[in-house]
């Protein structure tokens, strides 16, 4: 409604006065847009209530979707040759209105949302079923990452399915509601708004007895997991042939969407090839007139599956110092570059021949930097260092992608370093959707080419 608002507002203000016959035309584009960010909305996120509810990213990702809109309406207008008919002062205020007053609105109501879970406005009072270990680290999950949502009134003992001796935590919390019996009479005196199952799940009839008992009871009941589900919180359940299964490792690009995806990285490496052939021309004949040498560093990488693939570059090391293996990591000011090899470098242009490496299907545009197999961080091989290293080639490598547009690039001298590339890679591959590459193409495009880390 806002992005409505807005975008008439301005049009009337501004469009209509001088050329009133346009109405049809703008209103097709102020409503074509509103519904792609609508749209976008749902597909970040932005409406869930976790998403809500969380206190970091909360305009990040609204904004994000709203530049994707204008991205892809800038494209679709210059594509169908009507940018022309549309008033850029309009365009430019329109965006910029809709971004101020998005982000704004998104934190006003971010901060309404904390001051009333401050006083307990959104939070379900819970019973847990249970005073075992599976309880306690329920519990303790609940106090640490939904405290606004859950107000914890205390544990019901089930003598077939507890220790004899409840655990410390209770005793010492008096937060022992007794048992199933004095359950039912509070959630009678509707003083609990939630139960939450936490029995071993191998007692399969002692549960079922309980939610039995329960089945009749107006209020949210829910099976917590088993001691092992906490190993893999995060993770969603579906149905699998009517039957509950939790889901815990997805292919990340399956299906409908890996021709998607392929079909953008085709598209944009010919592109990207038409718009910097003649660039690319121009490198290689500075790059030969430079240092005698090839033109292009090839260079053994691991690809998607563990596979390896040759990586193609602007070579910009003197040929007798090209260190294939990456065994030695480049610094600043490394003697072994080029003068033309510097530029390139502090540009990222000798990345471009890897245009042909998408082209060939070993890469994708965007996606996890493709690493030599000998190279180290502090001293240690990467797999060595970082446990989920190899979660990266669940895809394939890509020329741009998260951890780069998010600072971290160039030189892994330190294992930190290279465990935030690895964990920006992984959120990428966990939450990969074709708004999200577009996302960081926008971000790769936007920022100079020059960056402090890039040498």
């Amino acid at each position: 409604m806002l992005i409505l608002a807005l975008g008439a507002a301005i049009y009337a203000g501004y469009v209509y006065p001088h050329e009133p016959d346009t109405l049809g035309r703008y209103a097709v584009a102020i409503l074509l847009s509103a519904l792609l960010a609508s749209i976008l909305f749902h597909d970040l996120g932005v409406y869930d209530g976790d998403f809500i509810f969380r206190r970091t990213l909360r305009a990040n990702r609204v904004i994000a979707a709203w530049a994707v809109t204008g991205a892809v309406l800038l494209a679709v207008a210059f594509a169908l040759k009507i940018s022309d008919q549309y008033s850029r002062v309009w365009a430019l205020g329109w965006f910029a209105a809709g971004t101020a007053g998005l982000a704004l609105g998104r934190i006003a109501l971010g901060g309404w949302i904390l001051r009333q879970g401050a006083r307990g406005r959104f939070a379900n009072r819970t019973a847990i079923i249970g005073t075992g270990p599976q309880a306690m680290r329920l519990a303790e999950h609940l106090r640490t990452c939904d405290a606004m949502r859950t107000r914890l009134l205390g544990f019901i003992h089930v003598p077939e399915g507890d220790p004899a001796t409840p655990c410390p935590t209770v005793r010492d919390q008096g937060a022992d509601l007794g048992t199933l019996d004095d359950l039912e009479r509070l959630i009678r005196a509707e003083r609990v708004d939630q139960v939450l199952i936490a029995l071993p799940w191998h007692q399969a009839e002692l549960i079922e007895s309980v939610v039995a008992r329960l089945a009749t009871t107006p209020v949210m009941v829910r099976l917590a997991p088993d001691l092992v589900g906490f190993t893999y919180r995060g993770k969603a359940f579906a149905e699998m042939a009517g039957l509950p299964v939790l889901h815990l490792f997805e292919r990340p690009i399956s299906e409908w969407a890996y021709y998607l995806k392929t079909f953008e990285d085709r598209t944009l490496a010919i592109l990207g090839l038409a718009l910097f052939g003649l660039p690319m021309l121009l490198i290689a004949l500075a790059v030969r007139l430079d240092s005698p040498g090839p033109v292009l560093f090839r260079q053994q990488r691991q690809g998607f599956n563990n596979t390896t693939i040759e990586v193609w570059k602007f070579r910009t090391m003197y040929e007798d110092a090209c260190d294939p293996q990456a065994r030695r990591l480049t610094t600043r000011d490394d003697p072994r570059v080029t003068r033309v090899g510097r530029f390139l470098r502090r540009t990222s242009l000798d990345e471009l021949p890897q245009l042909f490496n998408v082209l060939r299907g070993e890469m994708s545009i965007v996606g996890p930097r493709p690493h030599a197999p000998a190279a180290t961080a502090g001293g240690r091989v990467y797999a060595e260092v970082v446990e989920r290293y190899a979660a990266r080639h669940r895809v394939k490598p890509g020329i741009t992608g998260w951890a780069q547009v998010n600072g971290w690039r160039g030189e892994t001298d330190t294992e930190e370093k290279l465990r935030k590339r690895v964990e920006h890679d992984l959120y990428y591959i966990d939450h990969w959707s074709i708004w999200f590459d577009l996302w960081i193409i926008v971000r790769t495009l936007a920022v100079p080419f020059s960056h402090r880390n890039a040498y």
